[in-house]
């Protein structure tokens, strides 16, 4: 590569490693090789919940004997029901809940599925769709607990920047369903769990709060969570935590004794397709690591450190060249009003490292193609995005200050919109050095 991918321009070139990441997390390319047999007599009932599990779901019943019954109900995001599935997914009912924060339809589905996991026995089999969003999707209080508990816990996790582990190791014990729960309300099923990892290092106790496996944390690791980050939570919720009521099914329960779990897409496996495509257009790809954390303007000040150094001392990666990283950031939320999530903070910090440095093009996003609560999966820095900026009388730093990474990059008109890609391996980062 001389100068830039040719004949892509640089904002092209890198949606194509976006777009290639996506596809290799898609369900409909990955979940054939983990389907089991169907039972020999028993039934066989699918049950999921998270941003891809539409997508799973459909995936599951096109691959399925369509001779062997099969059955059940999972739970996404809305909105995130792919096109040709409606209201189901051949066989398996699709409902949809809110995302990050849950609501009543997700009490009631997770509430339905409880109930459908309930009374099985040993010939049958349970199929379960995992992956990132289940957290929300899927929301049974424990017993005690309501669901105005929940959302307020919630929603101060989410502002608190509170790592992705330390957030579901709270959910897992105000849940009722979450945290292995699900998997002792299936035995003595035959469990089968099917993972999209959404976390970093890829933990199954960590996506969607761990529904199927068991949780190692304890009550006393989520109380230490929630004083760490000054969450406020009723007396009797704390009691509870404190006297172990709470606690989740451990390691060696007798209801895992017929589980497997198996990951079918992972951050790392997309960020190796970005790679290939990269290296596919002439481009040498250098991937930084899947399981990237911390706040996400600090994670973007480093990258453009990393970026700059690239573009003006050819070191310690020799231009042209493209960086990729992944894994899931944070964002502490310190004002009212902001509007943005971990992408566009991210790039946020990445611009004003960067210092309009020559020839650093940057593409930041979530690859469920939501990036927070808005409708957009990320945007993109150019050289001049500073310089833009300024002529619209935008201060990044300012913007930054107020969490509203959104409000800064919409007005550029350098928002990547994607809609729902309906899978999430999260985080999705690449630097374009020429």
């Amino acid at each position: 590569m001389s100068s830039r991918p040719s004949p892509l321009s640089p904002r092209e070139f890198l949606r194509s490693l976006f777009d290639a990441a996506v596809v290799s997390a898609l369900p409909s390319h990955n979940l054939a090789a983990f389907l089991p047999e169907p039972p020999a007599r028993g039934r066989t009932l699918v049950l999921g919940a998270g941003k891809a599990a539409g997508a799973m779901a459909a995936a599951v019943d096109a691959l399925w004997p369509q001779g062997a019954p099969l059955s059940g109900l999972v739970v996404t995001r809305y909105g995130h029901v792919p096109p040709a599935s409606g209201a189901r997914a051949g066989r398996i009912e699709i409902v949809e809940a809110a995302h990050p924060v849950p609501d009543e339809a997700g009490m009631a589905a997770a509430r339905r599925i409880a109930d459908l996991a309930r009374g099985l026995g040993p010939d049958d089999l349970v199929l379960c769709l995992i992956s990132g969003g289940g957290s929300a999707t899927l929301a049974l209080p424990a017993p005690g607990l309501t669901l105005a508990d929940k959302q307020r816990i919630n929603k101060a996790l989410l502002h608190s920047g509170a790592s992705i582990s330390e957030m579901n190791c709270v959910r897992k014990h105000l849940s009722a369903i979450k945290g292995g729960h699900l998997a002792r309300l299936c035995a003595p099923a035959r469990l089968v769990t099917l993972c999209i990892s959404d976390v970093p290092g890829d933990d199954p106790a960590i996506i969607a709060s761990g529904p199927t496996v068991p949780d190692p944390t304890t009550c006393a690791d989520a109380l230490r969570v929630l004083q760490r980050h000054a969450i406020a939570i009723p007396e009797h919720v704390r009691a509870a935590l404190e006297d172990g009521t709470l606690e989740t099914p451990k390691p060696g329960d007798a209801c895992f004794a017929r589980t497997s779990v198996h990951l079918v897409a992972t951050p790392q496996h997309a960020l190796e397709a970005a790679a290939r495509a990269a290296l596919e257009a002439g481009v040498t790809a250098h991937i930084l690591s899947d399981e990237i954390e911390g706040e996400s303007h600090v994670v973007g000040r480093v990258h453009g450190a990393l970026a700059r150094a690239v573009a003006l001392r050819d070191a310690p990666f020799r231009k042209p060249c493209v960086i990729l990283s992944g894994g899931e950031t944070t964002v502490t939320v310190n004002a009212r009003g902001g509007r943005g999530g971990r992408a566009t903070e991210f790039l946020l910090g990445c611009a004003l490292a960067l210092q309009e440095t020559p020839g650093v093009h940057v593409l930041a996003a979530d690859t469920d193609g939501i990036d927070g609560v808005e409708d957009n999966a990320g945007a993109f820095v150019e050289p001049d995005t500073l310089a833009r900026a300024a002529s619209l009388r935008l201060k990044a730093q300012e913007y930054l200050d107020r969490n509203d990474a959104h409000g800064f990059f919409e007005p550029l008109g350098d928002l990547l919109v994607t809609g729902p890609t309906y899978t999430n391996v999260n985080d999705f980062r690449a630097l374009l050095v020429l």
